[in-house]
């Protein structure tokens, strides 16, 4: 495993208003998907690629993140008397997870302006940041293929997929130019959420990232953008344009990703999931079979 990047950021301060009102006292991190809250998938790929420090990045309202991942030392006693030992393990699998960090960003400024919030933490060194609203699947390694092409270019690196052109005015979509590898291009152009029918690609940033510490003086001299806010495609731009930082690339990602971004496609990821368990996959499978039969064309 590539060991330059030991630190991940994850950006956790958002409202969730699209989840309204499940998100009013409930941070949308948190919100199940099948036994799991999102976030845990996350810092789950982040241990899987071998980076157990994580850094979360808050705002107010989140301590239910944050016990989460801490003891819950009654309800382990509880299950304890009761020789409860299942649930027992999985009450205590987050809390021996990672060793996780908070930080606040305090006025909500965007995700550059987030990511900057991690600096005295992250230090003079290489960074991974992944978004909660992906998760990717295990059977797909993601990250790792990041930290590998960041190793061999010294450059940052940013997951890209391709999305129906329909949709591209929902993420950061990138100009790039081919390199030797098929997965991998050089980025020369990004815009965030491009406006329909204007967008110069169909290849989006999916919320991975491999960062360089020069990101971070670029993002303090990056101007609000789109929204009023420090957007990181602004300060990735400003890097790939300038060929003393090593550029920026990308590594375009044709694997299995849930998106827990919004209502409809949070429930695809839940029943995507939950097929491939062994314990709930068959029954599932079956009655999604037996309840589409019933629907009308």
């Amino acid at each position: 495993m590539p060991r330059s990047v030991s630190k991940v950021v994850i950006p956790a301060a958002g409202l969730g208003t699209r989840f309204l009102p499940a998100t009013k006292a409930l941070p949308k991190e948190m919100l199940p998907v099948v036994d799991k809250p999102a976030i845990q998938y996350v810092v789950e790929e982040a241990v899987r690629a071998g980076i157990p420090d994580v850094l979360f990045v808050t705002g107010r309202n989140k301590n239910a993140l944050e016990n989460h991942f801490d003891r819950a030392t009654e309800l382990e006693a509880i299950l304890t008397r009761k020789g409860d030992e299942q649930r027992l393990s999985k009450v205590a699998e987050s809390t021996e997870l990672a060793n996780v960090h908070y930080v606040r960003q305090g006025d909500p400024r965007g995700l550059g302006h987030a990511v900057l919030r991690s600096r005295a933490h992250v230090g003079a060194n290489s960074f991974a940041v992944l978004l909660g609203d992906d998760i990717i699947d295990e059977r797909d390694p993601l990250l790792e293929r990041l930290l590998q092409v960041h190793d061999e270019r010294d450059a940052c690196v940013v997951a890209l997929m391709e999305v129906d052109p329909s949709q591209t005015h929902m993420y950061g979509i990138a100009t790039v130019e081919k390199t030797e590898q098929p997965d991998v291009v050089r980025i020369t152009g990004l815009v965030e959420k491009p406006q329909g029918g204007r967008a110069p690609s169909n290849l989006a940033i999916v919320g991975r990232y491999v960062l360089k510490p020069e990101i971070y003086p670029v993002l303090e001299r990056t101007k609000p953008g789109r929204g009023g806010e420090i957007q990181l495609t602004d300060a990735l731009l400003a890097m790939a344009s300038d060929a003393t930082t090593g550029g920026v690339f990308g590594v375009i990602f044709r694997g299995r990703r849930y998106d827990t971004g919004d209502r409809l496609d949070y429930i695809k990821a839940n029943v995507q999931l939950a097929v491939e368990r062994e314990d709930i996959g068959p029954g599932l499978r079956s009655w999604i079979k037996e309840f589409a039969a019933t629907l009308e064309d």
